[in-house]
C-alpha cells in the first residue's frame, strides 16, 4: 500500500496539471468543456477513490496468487515479452468486468460514478468507483494465470493500465486516422459515455479496441448523431458519495417492496434497468426519453460558492498528499483516521455544492475530529517534523471550514430563496 500511496502522490497533481491544461485551453479557444461544480465533483471523486485503494480497504475473494499456484501451466519469467502478455491479458480482462458492469443490475453500482456527469472531459476520467467491497478481478485473468504471468508483473501493470485510460476523456480531439482500428481513441470513448440509443453501452474496451469490434460492440461516432452525456436516471447531485451508492439504494427498495421471493432475489443479477413489475407499477422511476430535450442538472451556486468549492478541494487534495508522503509514518489506525476525516469533508462541502442543510452538521462532524486530533496530538500526523506551523496552518484551515459552511447553509441560501421568491 505504501508504494502505491508514493505514486498516487506523483499521479495525483500530474491529473491536476492536465485537467487545468484543458479548462485553460478552453478558455483560450472559447470552447470550454467545463463546468465549475461538475468538475470539483468529478475531481472530489477521485479523491475518494484513492483514499479506499490506498487503505486497502477491499476483500479479496480470491487472490490472483492463489490462483497462479494452483492453475498455471507454465512458470516463465519476467521479460518483456511476458511483460506485453501481461498487458494485453489484462485489458481483456478490462473488456470484460467493464462489459460485467455494464449489463448486470449489481454491478452497474459499482461503475454508475464513472458515467454519472452530465459533461465529458478529463476531469470525468477520475470519476472511479469506491463502492466495490469485494475483489473478483483475479477471476477475469485466468488467461494470464494459465500461462504462469508473475504477480509482480501484474501488479505493475494494473495501475499504468488504469492510468493510460486517462487521456480520451476529452471533446477536444477529433478522430485519428488509423488509430481508431488499433486502440481506443477519444471518439470512440465520447460514444461510450453517451446515452444516445445508438451509443448506449458500446465500446467498452480499455486500450485495445479490437475487443469492441471482435464481440460486437463497437460503434463508431456518427457525425449526424451528437453525444450526450449522463445516465438514463440522472442522479441530480454534486456529492460523489451518494452517487456512488444510488443505483444500490433503488436495488435495496425495489427487493424490500416486490411481492415475489424470486424478483426479490433475481433483481441483483438482471440486466441493468430491470425491475419487478408490480414496483415498476407502483414507484415509477424517471427515465430519459428524449435525450436531446433533457436538462442538465444544475444548482443557483453563487460565484462566492464556486470559489469556497474550489478552495475544499484544493485544500482537500494537499490534505491527501501529505499523507500520501507521510504514508509510511503513520500508523494504520491512524491512517484510517486521517481518511476518514478527509472522506467527511469531501461529503461535507460537496453537500454545500447541493445546498443542503445537514451539510452544516457533516462539515461540524470533521471539522470537531480534525481539532481534537490537533489539540490531543499537539500535532497533525507528524506535519511538525517537517514543517514546524503545520499545525496552526491546519488549524486555520479547518476554524475557516466551519465558518464557511455556517455562512453559506444559513445566510448566503437564504438570500437564494428571498430572491426566488422576489422573482
Amino acid at each position: 500500500m505504501e508504494a502505491y500511496a508514493t505514486a498516487l502522490l506523483y499521479a495525483t497533481p500530474f491529473f491536476m496539471v492536465l485537467v487545468l491544461l484543458e479548462i485553460g485551453y478552453g478558455h483560450f479557444i472559447k470552447k470550454q468543456m467545463h463546468n465549475t461544480m461538475d468538475t470539483i465533483s468529478s475531481l472530489s471523486s477521485g479523491l475518494t477513490n484513492v483514499i479506499k485503494d490506498s487503505l486497502g480497504i477491499i476483500f479479496i475473494l480470491v487472490p490472483y496468487p492463489f490462483l497462479l499456484k494452483n492453475l498455471a501451466l507454465f512458470e516463465i519469467e519476467s521479460t518483456w515479452i511476458v511483460y506485453f502478455l501481461a498487458f494485453i491479458a489484462i485489458d481483456f480482462a478490462s473488456y470484460w468486468n467493464h462489459r460485467l458492469n455494464h449489463k448486470i443490475n449489481y454491478f452497474w453500482n459499482l461503475h454508475i460514478i464513472h458515467h454519472s456527469s452530465e459533461e465529458f472531459n478529463l476531469g470525468c476520467a477520475l470519476r472511479q468507483s469506491i463502492s466495490s467491497f469485494l475483489g473478483y478481478a483475479a477471476l477475469f485473468l485466468i488467461p494470464a494465470v494459465l500461462i504462469g504471468i508473475p504477480y509482480e508483473v501484474i501488479a505493475v501493470l494494473t495501475p499504468l493500465h488504469l492510468f493510460a485510460q486517462f487521456w480520451y476523456h476529452t471533446k477536444h480531439i477529433g478522430k485519428l486516422g488509423v488509430l481508431e482500428y488499433i486502440i481506443v481513441t477519444p471518439s470512440q470513448h465520447r460514444v461510450h459515455h453517451a446515452i444516445n440509443k445508438e451509443y448506449i453501452d458500446k465500446n467498452l474496451a480499455a486500450i485495445f479496441c479490437v475487443w469492441d469490434r471482435i464481440f460486437g460492440t463497437f460503434q463508431e461516432e456518427l457525425d449526424d448523431v451528437p453525444p450526450v452525456y449522463g445516465v438514463l436516471k440522472p442522479v441530480k447531485t454534486w456529492n460523489p458519495i451518494l452517487i456512488n451508492f444510488i443505483h444500490l439504494w433503488n436495488l435495496i427498495k425495489d427487493a424490500w417492496r416486490a411481492k415475489s421471493w424470486l424478483d426479490k432475489l433475481r433483481i441483483w443479477f438482471m440486466p441493468t434497468g430491470w425491475r419487478p413489475k408490480d414496483v415498476t407499477e407502483k414507484y415509477p422511476i424517471t427515465i430519459i426519453e428524449d435525450v436531446y430535450a433533457y436538462t442538465k442538472f444544475k444548482t443557483s451556486a453563487s460565484n462566492a460558492l464556486k470559489i469556497w468549492s474550489i478552495y475544499q478541494y484544493v485544500m482537500t487534495m494537499v490534505l491527501l498528499l501529505f499523507m500520501f508522503y507521510n504514508f509510511g509514518n503513520i500508523s494504520f489506525d491512524l491512517l484510517l483516521l486521517y481518511g476518514l476525516i478527509v472522506f467527511i469533508g469531501i461529503f461535507g462541502y460537496t453537500s454545500l455544492m447541493d445546498q443542503k442543510k445537514y451539510a452544516i452538521i457533516v462539515e461540524g462532524i470533521r471539522v470537531a475530529l480534525a481539532l481534537y486530533i490537533l489539540f490531543y496530538f499537539r500535532d497533525w500526523f507528524g506535519l511538525n517534523a517537517y514543517f514546524s506551523y503545520g499545525s496552526y496552518i491546519v488549524a486555520f484551515y479547518y476554524v475557516s471550514t466551519i465558518i464557511g459552511a455556517g455562512y453559506f447553509t444559513y445566510f448566503e441560501t437564504s438570500l437564494l430563496v428571498v430572491s426566488k421568491k422576489i422573482v
